[in-house]
This record gives C-alpha cells, structure tokens and sequence, in this order.
C-alpha cells in the first residue's frame, strides 16, 4: 500500500527545474504528482512518477541527488471537510503527519492526498479499518 516517491535536491536557481522535467520527459518518463518546497539556496521537488527507479538512475546519472522514500496515497472525496476526516482520524491515533499535499483525479470526484508519515504501516491500517481508500502503488502511477 505504500507508493514510491522520488526527492531531488536542487539549486534555487533558473532552469534547474525545467532541466529535471526535461530529462523525465526524454525518458519517457511521466510526472503523476509533484510538490516543491524550497529556501534561498535549494529546493526539494518530490515527485510521483510512473517509473520511480528509472527516474532515479536518470537523475542520478546527470550529476542530481536523488532519494527514493516511501509515502501513502489515499484517495478522498473532493468536499469540504474531505481533508479534515482523514486528519481527524490520524489524530485520534496521535499519527503524526510529515508531509503532505495533493492532487484531484481526471475524472470522478475524488482527490489524492500523498502523506509521509511517522509510523506509515500504523497510519495505513487505521486509514483501512475507517474506510478510507489507500491507493496501491500501481493504480496511483498509471492515473
């Protein structure tokens, strides 16, 4: 139940992101989620994409730093208050939550959230056990 997320370090400067997404591109690589934090001096870009490893070795092999860690997808009614159950309910197991942000599906009425937990296999169990969808890896990569 868990999904494979790939983490660049970059420099906060211009180009290096259209030089990462360049390089997916030509891979054939395709980016399914991403999320960009940075300061004055980098960036981390986490990305969700449809072949995590290959991603990787591209990366890797033109000069990036790349990490690959494990997340959570799960996939939530688009509605107000959508977020705060699943919160609520990590909350109630005093689940801490690292991470987060998130995507709307095509079609259908859903969103996709992409947690880092502290203690995923705990947070993956009680997400299950109050009917919340965790998405398998596989359907996640090929939306």
């Amino acid at each position: 139940m868990k999904v494979e997320q790939i983490s660049i370090f970059i420099e906060n400067k211009s180009g290096r992101l259209a030089e990462i997404t360049r390089i997916l591109g030509d891979e054939g690589i395709n980016i399914r989620a991403l999320s960009l934090a940075d300061t004055s001096d980098f960036g981390i870009l986490r990305l969700i994409v449809n072949d995590a490893g290959r991603a990787k070795a591209a990366l890797k092999e033109r000069g990036f730093t790349v990490n690959k860690t494990e997340v959570v997808a799960v996939e939530v009614p688009d509605c107000p208050g959508g977020l705060s159950s699943i919160l609520q309910t990590l909350d109630s197991q005093q689940i801490n939550v690292e991470y987060m942000y998130a995507f709307v599906e095509r079609c259908g009425g859903n969103a996709v959230i992409i947690f880092r937990f502290d203690e995923a296999d705990k947070a993956i169990s009680t997400l299950q056990a109050n009917n919340f969808n965790v998405l398998q890896g596989e359907r996640l990569y090929s939306m």
